[in-house]
């Protein structure tokens, strides 16, 4: 039982590292970005390959990805997104799933189309000791690491001048704009961090979840049903809705592997029929 739920959460705290730049994003920009999971695939070619090819260290490369994969989104925000922030949500549907099949062919065509492992380092191979149970090392090194970016991220939101302007724009933007708050720069600073945020979860993950360029599709129902039950901006709702779905799809594929994950999408439907804004989001939002 001790391992399902470290199972689990190891699972939900990938999850949660991928999906909380796309929450505050879609919160913050009103803008539906499909795109979010080729962040997350680009981050963990970057992170993966540094290691493989060049002989980057693991923590330097998980950095590195951090680091390429927003400089990259900063570009895409000024050249694209920027101009449909007032677009239908239609033309932001359209626009954004392109993208990702973009991202898709450009990685088939430069690097091709096979599966990508990430070699751990010595030190998070094998078993651990916790006195109760001994599971995976690396599992409880995802746990502890998801564990310290929520505190983090908490902390930076709700005890920072910066996370106080992000709050102010996502519940009015208007609002935020008269009291003088630069929504541009906020934007694109939001934006980086996000898809920063998504290559450390490409990264971290390609471990289980393995890598490749249809990494971009294959996961992206699942960070956006995280970011529709945690609700909209809001980072401690996107935390234990994260939590709750890695346990419940590593339960329900380790019990029943023949079409378990259709109970997440049941319940997904049923949350969002009684809460439309997600289980822990605002009304209004």
């Amino acid at each position: 039982m001790a391992g399902i739920v470290l199972g689990g959460l190891a699972a939900g705290m990938v999850l949660f590292i991928v999906s909380v730049g796309l929450s505050v994003t879609m919160g913050l920009m009103g803008f539906v970005n499909l795109a979010h999971g080729g962040f997350a695939m680009i981050g963990g070619y970057v992170i993966v390959l540094s290691m493989n090819r060049l002989g980057v260290p693991f923590v330097p490369a998980v950095i590195l990805g951090f680091v390429l994969t927003a400089a990259f989104s900063v570009v895409m925000e000024r050249l694209f997104y920027s101009k449909l922030y007032r677009a239908a949500e239609l033309d932001q549907v359209l626009f954004s799933i392109g993208l990702a099949f973009v991202m898709i062919a450009s990685v088939i065509i430069i690097i091709g189309p096979e599966t990508q492992p990430l070699i751990l380092p010595s030190w998070l191979r094998g078993q651990m000791d916790l006195g109760f149970t001994t599971y995976r090392t690396y599992s409880i090194f995802l746990i502890a690491v998801g564990g310290l970016i929520a505190l983090g991220l908490w902390l930076g939101f709700e005890r920072t001048r910066m996370g106080a302007q992000i709050r102010a724009a996502v519940d009015n933007r208007k609002m935020a704009e008269s009291l003088g708050i630069n929504i541009d720069r906020l934007f694109t600073i939001t934006f980086a961090f996000g898809s920063g945020m998504a290559a450390i979860g490409g990264g971290l993950g390609a471990e289980f979840l393995g890598l490749d360029p249809q990494y971009t599709l294959k996961y992206l129902v699942f960070f956006l049903i995280v970011v529709a039950v945690g609700g909209l901006g809001r980072i401690t709702g996107v935390f234990y809705a994260a939590m709750l779905i890695g346990v419940m799809d590593f339960v329900l594929k380790k019990y029943v592997p023949q079409g378990g994950t259709a109970f997440i999408y049941a319940l997904t439907i049923l949350i969002l029929l009684v809460r439309p804004q997600g289980l822990f989001g605002r009304k209004d939002a």
